[in-house]
């Protein structure tokens, strides 16, 4: 699933592929925006790990998994 998360004051969001599902991934996000946990921490598909403090979050968007394009057909 990829993740876009926007973070206050920064001119760039943070793109990442998780393995998790929707609706983990929602949890998580509620739990860090409901200020029970400080970070929002998420960990990519290749084993990297993003924290970024709850006070600092803009949005999180949830979209589908992105599928490699393989060829030269026309898109």
């Amino acid at each position: 699933m990829e993740v876009k998360i926007g973070v206050q004051h920064a001119p760039r969001e943070i793109v990442l592929e998780s393995g998790l599902s929707a609706e983990e991934l929602e949890g998580i996000v509620a739990e860090a925006l409901s200020g029970t946990a400080p970070l929002l921490s998420l960990t990519d598909v290749k084993g990297r790990k993003v924290l970024v403090p709850s006070d600092r979050l803009a949005y999180v968007d949830l979209g589908e998994p992105t599928q490699r394009k393989v060829g030269f057909g026309a898109l």
